[in-house]
């Protein structure tokens, strides 16, 4: 099974419903160790992606994600909206002009994604940051492009170790942003950024799992 652009804008669509619904939750992690606004700008930004999604749905994945990405931009203030917008941004590139993704475009899209955030964070692994769960998801689904596992198994895989890197930004010390303000006092509290990429994940996985339940029947 492949990622189609239909897929893609269902994707992105439900984000926008989940940071929504998680809004509070995302403030509340924020507000422990950053500026409070992460929940709002994340709702925000993907509120205003939603918006904007119906008039690029008969695109290719390229333009759907640029698309995403320089509304996050030009919506979103802190470190939420150049971040994330730089993540589809560069992920756009990656994914050219094709009309859908295989696990292997998914992996490459999402490590060209990943580098692109660093980049522009200077981030480093160990940092606290969105890479800390980005990086281990794009390794996950690399490893399983070479498996030739089915999409949606590959996704399960990659939430597995996404979760698992998510737990282990609690301990760390925040090197990067507001929180490196704290110095030790940001030990201890998972990193909101990070927080939402798993949610990110996670969604994908829902729209890919349903669209293999519904092909079966």
């Amino acid at each position: 099974m492949n990622l189609s652009s239909q897929q893609t804008v269902q994707w992105l669509t439900k984000c926008a419903e989940i940071f929504a619904r998680e809004q509070d939750n995302l403030t509340e992690l924020d507000r422990a160790i950053g500026d409070g606004d992460h929940g709002l700008n994340m709702h925000r930004g993907f509120q205003k992606v939603a918006e904007k999604l119906p008039s690029v749905a008969d695109k290719n994945i390229a333009i759907i994600l640029k698309t995403t990405g320089m509304t996050l931009l030009s919506s979103v203030g802190g470190a939420s909206g150049p971040l994330f917008g730089t993540f589809f941004i560069k992920a756009a590139q990656a994914a050219a002009d094709k009309p859908y993704l295989t696990l292997a475009d998914l992996a490459e899209i999402i490590t060209a994604g990943t580098e692109g955030v660093a980049m522009r964070g200077k981030a480093e692994p160990g940092d606290k940051t969105m890479c800390d769960v980005w990086w281990p998801v794009s390794e996950s689904l690399s490893i399983s492009a070479t498996q030739n596992l089915p999409l949606d198994q590959a996704l399960k895989e990659a939430i597995i170790a996404a979760r698992l890197a998510l737990e282990a930004t609690v301990p760390m010390q925040a090197r990067k942003g507001r929180a490196s303000y704290l110095g030790e006092r940001s030990i201890g509290h998972q990193d909101p950024g990070a927080t939402s990429v798993l949610l990110m994940m996670d969604t994908l996985q829902q729209i890919v799992s349903a669209s293999s339940a519904s092909s079966v029947n």
